[in-house]
């Protein structure tokens, strides 16, 4: 990437913003002249606002990442891709939204079937600048194939399409649409072979995607900028990253507990441990609660607590709540019109009312059968709770310090108390009280004395609830941003990576974002670290989508050398005798491997000056799960034999070009 390509694409890109101001002034001003306009029929000036309405929050939305993309065609002709359609004053097209037929290519060439283009380049942009690009070249040949990948390692991972071949591609277009799982060894293009799917599927089914998206899910944070990069979607607008620790609106962590209670809150009986700790907030009274009325006062006997508790059945229990309330009134009634001695036709009537309106009575419900939000209950749980109810390993002092582990039981906890309905109710309360507003304002104007009969009123135009929800903003936000906040989204695809180390109750959550089981899963069974993680495919899908899903195997090596493989090979070999690495394409230096007391020094020697360069050892910034799914150039493990087989494995596997290995020994007297 020279300064003078940088330069022309940044001015390039600078005229279609140039352009899109245009754009939303013409349109800002065509509305505006619309609504001046008192002549003609209603309807069709009602279809104009709409329509350049409309227009506007398009042109508004393509702003953030206007233009994300060029191909360059093997004609010599370029295509730049984008949000929006664009034009200049002869009608040549400037930018190409990106649903055009003549933007397939984007989304779906790789090295196998270039679809008529030489080159795709993807723009990396921070607001209207243009940071840097990066190009996938889509050469046919071994050569340049071998040359992309011998060629240094970039910070995040470059898009690998040149490196695509033909069990690659078919992964990427295959004709699924149910659960595809992709295993491979390191450096199969696991990652690589999902993200391209992403792009293929947002093209070839963009009507599902566009409008529910797409989740990719990574292990963790550093992960996921290193991905960042690679997928060629709308400027990274319909599709969400997010690790297992921000799966639950509001929580993001990085927290870890201990493996014995991971594997507790990963494993199918934690939906039974949420399920006790709800029961166990429905209390009876230890002595009778006095409701008093008008003329008699009735007692709230524990008794009739659970005869009203039976006539609540199966609900969510925030919604039973409602339903419980009722049964007490109804176990009520009949005490108090036997205590007030009388009879006559509306008394019972009259008693019920009284009941319901009761302070005393909404008080006990509150008491009884608490509303509750799914933090409130597991960090009551974890704070004491869950001694009682006999799981003493999920206690802590702070219930409320979050783990990845407590995202799932969030979502499971959310699932079985239903809404609270606070914020819905007090919506609705808002908006009647602005509507109501707004209509008496109507009435004023439309008995304006001032105004002739002929003249167009108010009402002629606008009606009590548009008047009302004028002032309330647009939701400007991308698809993304209003997916990733709301539990309840459903989404077109979801991609997984590292899955297998996924718990059964991670996976409850990711089948509730994605009803259609719509999904990529790429992982490796020899690189399970996760006591609740995956051991066998089959039994982690067959109970959400029985025999609806494939299994595809990815063989060759792409990221590590023949050499590098071999020394692996052995920690592979702990792990399963009977496994086979996955071949590597390339040849190339033998690993060193040196003891020494003074592992700094050596780790500074082994430095290089250019090209990326990780350390990875079991209490260093960079761990060997932290190092899942992350490839350099240059790499050293630190002790490897304080690594379990599958740290091992990992660690082992991450170097592109060199690996070395240093044993610590005790330094000399």
């Amino acid at each position: 990437m020279s300064d003078g390509e940088l330069g022309y694409e940044r001015a390039k890109i600078a005229g279609m913003y140039e352009r899109l101001d245009r754009e939303r002034e013409e349109v800002e001003g065509g509305l505006a002249a619309v609504l001046r306009d008192a002549v003609g029929e209603r309807w069709p000036r009602e279809v104009a606002v709409r329509e350049l309405t409309a227009r506007r929050d398009r042109l508004k939305a393509a702003d953030h990442g206007l233009c994300f993309g060029r191909i360059d065609h093997l004609d010599g002709g370029r295509t730049y891709i984008g949000r929006v359609g664009l034009f200049d004053e002869r009608y040549e097209p400037l930018l190409v939204d990106w649903r055009a037929p003549v933007a397939r290519p984007f989304y779906t060439a790789t090295g196998v079937r270039r679809e008529g283009i030489s080159r795709r380049r993807h723009f990396r942009t921070r607001g209207r600048v243009v940071e840097g690009f990066h190009d996938d070249e889509l050469a046919g040949d071994d050569t340049a194939l071998l040359s992309a990948l011998a060629a240094p390692r970039s910070a995040t991972m470059r898009d690998i399409v040149a490196t695509i071949r033909a069990e690659q591609d078919e992964v990427i277009r295959l004709d699924h649409r149910g659960v595809l799982v992709v295993e491979g060894g390191p450096g199969t293009g696991k990652t690589a072979v999902a993200l391209h799917r992403v792009a293929y599927l947002l093209y070839t089914r963009r009507e599902r995607l566009s409008r529910h998206g797409v989740l990719v899910v990574g292990p963790n944070v550093r992960f996921l900028r290193h991905i960042g990069d690679v997928l060629p979607s709308l400027g990274e607008t319909d599709v969400v990253f997010a690790t297992p620790g921000e799966l639950f609106p509001g929580v993001r962590t990085t927290l870890e507990d201990v493996p014995e209670v991971r594997g507790l809150k990963g494993g199918l009986a934690a939906v039974d441990v949420i399920s006790e700790a709800i029961r166990d907030r429905r209390e009876l009274p230890d002595e009778p609660i006095p409701i008093p009325l008008s003329d008699v006062v009735v007692e709230l006997s524990a008794d009739l607590v659970e005869v009203a508790w039976a006539r609540v059945g199966e609900v969510e229990h925030n919604a039973g709540r409602e339903l419980f309330h009722a049964g007490l009134v109804d176990v009520l009634v009949p005490l108090a019109v036997a205590a007030i001695g009388e009879d006559w036709p509306e008394l019972a009537d009259d008693v019920r009312r009284e009941l319901r309106g009761s302070v005393e009575l909404g008080a006990a419900v509150d008491a009884l059968w608490p509303l509750l939000t799914p933090q409130e209950l597991l960090a009551d749980l974890y704070e004491g709770r869950c001694v009682a109810l006999g799981y003493p390993e999920l206690y802590r002092a702070d219930g409320w310090a979050w783990t990845v582990s407590d995202v799932p039981l969030l979502d499971e906890a959310a699932e079985q108390l239903g809404d609270d309905g606070s914020a819905g109710r007090a919506a609705a309360r808002e908006r009647a009280r602005r509507v109501e507003y707004a209509r008496g304002v109507l009435e004023v104007l439309d008995t304006d004395p001032a105004l002739r009969r002929d003249t167009l009123r108010a009402v002629d135009l606008v009606d009590a609830e548009w008047l009302a929800d004028r002032h309330e903003a647009p939701d400007h936000r991308v698809l993304a941003e209003r997916a990733a906040a709301d539990r309840e989204w459903t989404y077109g695809h979801v991609v997984v990576d590292e899955a297998q180390e996924l718990s059964e109750m991670d996976w409850r959550v990711l089948m509730r974002r994605c009803p259609n089981r719509s999904m990529t899963v790429v992982g490796d069974l020899h690189q399970r670290e996760a006591e609740a993680g995956a051991r066998d495919w089959g039994a982690r899908f067959a109970p959400y989508v029985d025999d609806r899903w494939v299994h595809r195997t990815l063989t060759v090596n792409y990221r590590s050398t023949a050499e590098v493989m071999e020394r692996a090979g052995a920690a592979l070999a702990e792990i399963d005798p009977l496994a086979v690495p996955p071949r590597s394409v390339r040849h190339g230096a033998v690993p060193w491997e040196v003891t020494t007391a003074d592992p700094d020094a050596v780790i500074a020697a082994a430095r290089p000056d250019s090209g990326t360069f990780a350390v990875i050892s079991v209490d260093g910034p960079l761990t060997p799960r932290a190092a899942k799914g992350l490839e350099f150039d240059t790499v050293v493990v630190v002790d490897p034999g304080r690594m379990t087989a599958v740290e091992r494995y990992v660690a082992l596997t991450r170097a592109t070009r060199q690996l070395g290995i240093v044993h610590t020994a005790p330094a000399l007297a």
